[in-house]
């Protein structure tokens, strides 16, 4: 198995990275932090509603992996499953597309429900195919350039995602709504069908399924001993249930420095670049600092990051100072997504693996959705300030409760 895994390497980091780097091209153009909460924001004044945006992506995302855990942690190959699953995440692209397109027909209420319910079905696809592609990934890429593979294509991700963005504030600026958004939302859906044929080209060896016959009774069973068991995991879901409240604020950044401090949506794009240029840095030097030192301490830094980025919105004088307040989100959100996944593919064996990665995103998606529904509650009845007070606290409590209790887990063997 090893000397197939060598065999094809150099073939599965291109073709993977190459879908990565699509994938995020695509998403710059309709970032969940900045275009889609403009687009929205256009529907509605709710500041709950336009948090919830990235909210349902993250929980969509986080919450189907428990329950695909059964299933994927039998099967001898995960690439047939990925490639079929992963069209619900791309598709729904097209729906938004339609929505913009079709909006002074339908209206504002219309279009706000069609635009959730597009949006609760590409997370709900991401989710469904997460826990696969994660159990793919960790198959075909060595665990000792795990952090790094993934730094390195999340860095070519956002490499492009920044371009889409800047593109994208460019459409905003030029185009007038909704036909701007329209032209966002084709653009991504085209560009993911180049990152979905990068996909296919994977090359991943089956692998005899295993030989036990385990029922779903046995398997909630095993998911029961190991949070009994493994007190580092139940404290590592912990802190990333804290750091999801510390992230929360991530949502309203620029709606704030639109609103409150009159930034343009040109400058609004180009800050969305910003980020996204942030990442491409922060990724792989993260990656790289994770798989040679500690994948922990990368991850208390991260939410050190993003305190200081909501306490800086707070009492930012001008719109100049959000360039650094989406700097240190960056840097937080490549920490909590990249090195988080990195992490939880180590706790368990192979045969748990699956269960693990299940675990560590499922059980904190109760936390992803709640977190903006707070968030936004609070910025209608005490301002954002409050928002980015609350973020700051709990970004804080996060980093301690990482130091104290969350170490790097060792990779056991089957």
């Amino acid at each position: 198995m090893a000397e197939n895994i060598q065999k094809h390497l150099k073939h599965n980091v291109i073709v993977n990275l190459a879908d990565g780097t699509f994938f995020g091209f695509g998403l710059g153009f309709s970032s969940f932090n900045t275009i889609l909460p403009l687009f929205v924001s256009t529907l509605t004044n709710s500041a709950v509603l336009i948090g919830l945006i990235p909210a349902i992506h993250n929980m969509g995302w986080q919450l189907p992996q428990l329950f695909t855990a059964h299933k994927i942690s039998r099967m001898p190959q995960f690439k047939p499953y990925v490639i079929m699953m992963t069209v619900q995440e791309r598709i729904p692209f097209l729906g938004l597309a339609l929505v913009a397109f079709l909006l002074p027909t339908i209206g504002k209420t219309a279009a706000l429900f069609a635009t959730f319910f597009f949006l609760i079905w590409q997370g709900l696809g991401g989710g469904l195919t997460a826990n696969g592609w994660q159990n793919m990934v960790s198959k075909i890429i060595p665990s000792d350039i795990r952090a790094t593979f993934f730094g390195f294509q999340s860095a070519g991700s956002n490499l492009l995602a920044s371009v889409g963005a800047v593109m994208a504030g460019y459409l905003l600026e030029k185009v007038s709504p909704p036909t701007s958004f329209m032209y966002c939302f084709l653009s991504t859906a085209g560009l993911m069908g180049f990152s979905y044929f990068f996909l296919t080209l994977t090359r991943e060896i089956a692998t005899p399924a295993p030989e036990f016959e385990d029922s779903k009774a046995d398997f909630w069973q095993k998911v029961k001993t190991i949070l009994d068991n493994d007190a580092p995991f139940r404290w590592f879901i912990v802190s990333r249930m804290a750091m999801q409240f510390g992230m929360m604020a991530q949502a309203f950044y620029i709606i704030y420095a639109v609103q409150f401090h009159h930034l343009s949506l040109s400058e609004a794009g180009i800050m969305t670049g910003v980020l996204f240029i942030t990442q491409v840095a922060a990724n792989p030097i993260l990656g790289w600092i994770s798989d040679k030192w500690s994948r922990s301490t990368v991850l208390e830094g991260g939410a050190l990051a993003i305190g200081a980025a909501s306490l800086l919105a707070m009492l930012a004088p001008n719109a100049g100072w959000f360039y650094v307040v989406i700097i240190l989100s960056g840097i937080a959100s490549t920490a909590f997504w990249t090195i988080g996944i990195a992490i939880s593919l180590e706790f368990g064996n192979d045969l748990q693996r699956p269960t693990y990665v299940g675990l560590s995103n499922t059980l904190i998606s109760p936390s992803t959705i709640i977190a903006p529904l707070i968030g936004g509650w609070l910025a209608d009845i005490n301002g954002f300030s409050a928002t980015f007070l609350t973020s700051t606290v709990f970004a804080v409590i996060c980093a301690v409760l990482m130091h104290l209790f969350v170490h790097d887990p060792q990779i056991k063997p089957a």
